[in-house]
């Protein structure tokens, strides 16, 4: 993220999504296959052909999580693309990115926990979730995208009390 990257084409077009409870908490999830420690992060995804960065938003949170997006209101976005590089060990071998740029958006969730759906889409991203804070998911980020989780806890701050 702190370097320029080489071009918008060695990255993954993708959002972020932060989902804030009624109490300023923020929803984490356990990804699919991937050990501890750093196996919790936010909802994100790739943005498809002729989406715009908003609509994969909220089509990447109820594929992830199963929400309705009547339960969801807008808190904030960073208009910034968030850039951060896949080390070898992590990329696919047939996929070409060096890594990903991302758009982040915050929502606040106004549903039910009950209402959560990790087993909506196939494949599934996550086996579970829980609320956290934003500084307990920048400790639970793989270290290569925590960067971007410290810039989020900092952009976002101000959200997790209101």
């Amino acid at each position: 993220m702190s370097t320029p990257p080489r071009s918008d084409d060695d990255y993954r077009p993708c959002v972020g999504i932060c989902l804030f409870n009624q109490e300023g908490r923020v929803w984490l999830g356990r990804r699919a296959q991937t050990p501890e420690p750093y196996c919790w992060q936010f909802p994100q995804g790739g943005i498809d052909a002729g989406e715009t960065p908003l609509y994969a938003a909220i089509r990447e949170m109820r594929e992830e999580t199963g929400i309705h997006v009547n339960h969801l209101s807008p808190l904030g976005e960073i208009s910034d693309w968030l850039y951060y590089d896949i080390p070898n060990g992590h990329r696919r071998k047939k996929k070409l990115w060096l890594g990903q740029r991302q758009r982040w958006f915050a929502f606040r969730y106004h549903g039910d926990d009950e209402d959560m759906n990790l087993q909506r889409h196939h494949p599934v991203e996550f086996t579970q979730w829980r609320w956290a804070s934003l500084s307990e998911a920048r400790e639970k980020i793989v270290p290569f995208k925590r960067e971007i989780y410290e810039r989020l806890a900092a952009d976002f701050a101000h959200l997790e009390n209101t």
